[in-house]
């Protein structure tokens, strides 16, 4: 692939858990100065290889070698002495801690014979650090008081403490305005200076062209191919990783839809959204479309019964409703698949088959005595319907790839056959073979009749599945556009205010 020697090279690994072969003789080689994309489906091996190169897994066969050296990663520390160093989409910081705090924490620099605590060494390494990042963040600040964007600078700074030669970067701009993932590619270009060998990991292939030098790519925890970037195309790199074609990415169903089955009449809240009008069908798909702050997410979880509105009308089937919490919301038929799969959609350590019947305990079990056979058949449904990849529904979500666990919260509401299903980022962070069987699925919900709400981010989705795309801006909606009727110029311009409503 190049002629140098890749800073830090995978060889044949292979890991084996219970029934399942998580990872296949698979080969990764990281190149200083060049970043590396890791390519796959959700449950292609991908977190499974990033714990093996952090010590957190050993492989069963395989070696590993830094600068040309077989190493042995016994554990995370022996990976950080060596300088490899990992930042995840949900990377754990401290929110009430100081900037300076999160970036040394665990490894403080000490100074005496008693070993103080040197804060003014750690604040000038940190000065330093975020310097050299062109990254203006304050070291005296709590870290709760910072933008996801600057935690994530954050994150970066603490890799960089460790004086880190491999930075693996998984999923970092899953939660970043466009604004913010461009300040995070300038990031990366001045890791790439410093010589450091970057792993990529990303399901937006916008991403991977962008900013990679090399590919990698797994299928089913098995090595598929690498070569450099410039060498392939998304269309055959889409094909390399699912193993077939995906020609109709957004099955949009061609029947009109029916009957209005949700109606809201200007619903407010104080602080997030004020004066929200609009109707929903049977069979229909609305898009709600807007970008950071537009207070989309804020409006759902009112419609569900999480936050009151200050003002206005639900009605659905025609009748006025109040939701004083999200149980009066599930028994009028709607149901919400939030954004946040881990904290608010999933019990991650609780095994699929529960988590996907636990909405309906009280209807499997009429008498208070678990029916395990009819809980384990209602999750077998779903869970294959979805095409959730597991070695068994007894294995918990926490062991799961970020795409696998959307599905088992979306199988878990679909499961309660609801009128209405909210789907709030339903594809976040879920690669474009998983994405594929989710866009399936809604389109065979909406021709039984389902009526869904998508609140999306990416355009190509949201032009792509939504019969109807509703816009929001700062807590208003401000315009309305039929399925084909508008361009992505035009959506964006009315998402950031630029234009008037056009609806």
């Amino acid at each position: 692939m190049t002629d140098s020697i890749p800073l830090l090279s995978l060889q044949g690994i292979t890991k084996i858990f219970p029934g399942v072969h998580a990872l296949e003789h698979v080969r990764l080689d990281l190149y200083p100065g060049k970043v590396t994309a890791l390519i796959g489906e959700n449950g292609a091996g991908k977190s499974t290889l990033v714990k093996v190169m952090t010590g957190i897994y050993q492989p069963d066969e395989g070696e590993i070698l830094y600068k040309n050296i077989p190493v042995k990663l016994v554990n995370p520390q022996s990976a950080h002495k060596l300088g490899i160093t990992a930042i995840h989409q949900e990377t754990v910081l401290f929110d009430e801690l100081s900037v300076t705090e999160n970036i040394f924490a665990g490894h403080y620099l000490q100074r005496g014979l008693f070993n103080r605590l040197d804060w003014p060494a750690m604040q000038r390494k940190t000065e330093e650090i975020l310097t050299r990042l062109d990254v203006q963040i304050d070291p005296r600040a709590v870290l709760k008081e910072l933008s996801i964007a600057q935690r994530h600078m954050v994150a970066i700074a603490r890799a960089l403490s460790f004086d880190a030669q491999v930075v693996i970067l998984d999923e970092p701009t899953a939660a970043l305005s466009q604004h913010e993932i461009i300040e995070f590619y300038q990031i990366i270009a001045r890791l790439k200076q410093e010589n450091k060998a970057i792993l990529f990991i990303s399901h937006k292939f916008d991403e991977i062209f962008a900013i990679s030098d090399y590919y990698t790519i797994l299928r089913d925890g098995s090595y598929i191919g690498s070569g450099h970037i410039s060498d392939i195309t998304e269309a055959r790199m889409v094909t390399m990783m699912v193993g077939r074609e995906i020609s109709q990415t957004y099955p949009k169903p061609a029947q009109t839809p029916g009957e209005t089955v949700l109606q809201v009449v200007g619903l407010s809240h104080p602080t997030e959204f004020s004066a929200i009008s609009f109707s929903l069908r049977r069979g229909e798909i609305l898009g709600f479309y807007g970008l950071v702050g537009a207070g989309r997410t804020e409006l759902m979880k009112a419609l569900f019964g999480v936050t009151p509105p200050s003002r206005g009308q639900i009605l659905i089937g025609g009748q006025a409703r109040h939701f004083a919490n999200p149980s009066e919301a599930i028994a009028a038929g709607i149901v919400y698949v939030p954004e946040e799969r881990q904290q608010q959609g999933t019990i991650i350590a609780l095994p699929i088959y529960q988590n996907i019947s636990l909405p309906q305990l009280s209807r499997l079990n009429p008498h208070g005595i678990l029916n395990e056979n009819k809980e384990w058949a209602l999750a077998d449904e779903y869970a294959r319907r979805l095409q959730v990849k597991a070695f068994s529904w007894r294995q918990s979500v926490e062991t799961l790839s970020g795409g696998n666990q959307q599905k088992v919260v979306i199988g878990k509401w679909l499961a309660t056959q609801p009128q209405i299903i909210i789907l709030d980022e339903p594809t976040k962070g879920i690669d474009i073979g998983s994405k594929a069987a989710v866009h399936q699925f809604m389109a065979e919900l909406v021709a039984q009749g389902l009526a869904v709400i998508m609140v999306s981010s990416e355009l190509p989705e949201i032009m792509g599945m939504a019969h109807r795309i509703i816009v929001m801006h700062e807590g208003l909606l401000v315009g309305e556009f039929k399925a084909g009727e508008a361009t992505a110029e035009m959506i964006v311009s009315v998402a950031s205010g630029a234009s008037e409503d056009v609806a």
